[in-house]
């Protein structure tokens, strides 16, 4: 058969600017919002007609950040603890064949800007700069099936960690909170999913850890059951 080409419709912009800290499934951070921005030969509004009807969409998109890396016929998902291999299509691995993922996330609203259309979208997990593929409305009489086994990723994984911050943090957020209102509840409801490798999760360890979110790096580290944020610097301040 034939090679088959790919046109991206469009792409995302997202508060997640590295690969470390994205949520491992949509809607696991609801505070995450995004926008995908379609190109210029999508920013015909009949495009998105009816769309506003529709709570939420699939979104195809291209793994751009991995894809050089090619693709193995077993991985080890992280919620098999990063250790247990599977197939790679018994998986959700972006080291597939066709680097191509999917998300469900929640439509805001679409708008139309300078002459840029973008969909605003909630509950992302997608790098920022990704290609999009297509967008499909979500169908929930289709698309959620009552009797489906999610085999080892049936049940929505836990919020195990509490999440705090230093004094000197919440000084600071609250400088940042104009631009980014919502930035602590993002940065907890990312934390609390426990973004470390998933050979290091449940544990203890003495090691800093570093994110990226929007234009911010963070700081923190795993206290038994808490994570603390100890720092948080606004990138632009550090050049």
């Amino acid at each position: 058969m034939q090679d088959i080409n790919l046109k991206p419709i469009g792409v995302v912009h997202s508060p997640y600017k590295q690969k470390f800290a994205i949520p491992r499934q949509p809607n696991l951070v609801p505070a995450g919002r995004g926008t995908i921005e379609l190109f210029s030969d999508f920013t015909d509004l009949n495009c998105l007609r009816g769309i506003e009807h529709f709570s939420h969409l699939w979104v195809l998109f291209f793994f751009h950040a991995t894809a050089e890396r090619g693709w193995s016929s077993t991985v080890q998902p992280p919620r098999l603890g990063g250790r247990r291999k599977v197939g790679v299509f018994a998986s959700r691995s972006p080291f597939r064949p066709n680097p191509i993922g999917i998300s469900v996330l929640k439509y805001r609203d679409h708008v139309l800007f300078e002459g840029k259309v973008c969909i605003e979208v909630q509950g992302i997990d997608i790098l920022d700069g990704t290609p999009v593929i297509d967008i499909k409305p979500y169908i929930p009489y289709a698309d959620a099936l009552e009797d489906a086994n999610g085999s080892y990723a049936s049940t929505k994984p836990a919020a195990d960690f509490e999440v705090s911050f230093t004094n000197e943090v919440e000084y600071k957020l609250k400088e940042f909170e104009g631009n980014f209102p919502k930035l602590k509840t993002f940065i907890s409801q990312v934390l609390s999913q426990d973004p470390r490798p998933p050979w290091r999760a449940k544990y203890s360890d003495s090691k800093q850890y570093g994110m990226t979110l929007f234009d911010f790096n963070i700081k923190w580290e795993v206290q038994t059951n808490q994570i603390l944020v100890n720092a948080i610097h606004a990138l632009q301040n550090d050049k």
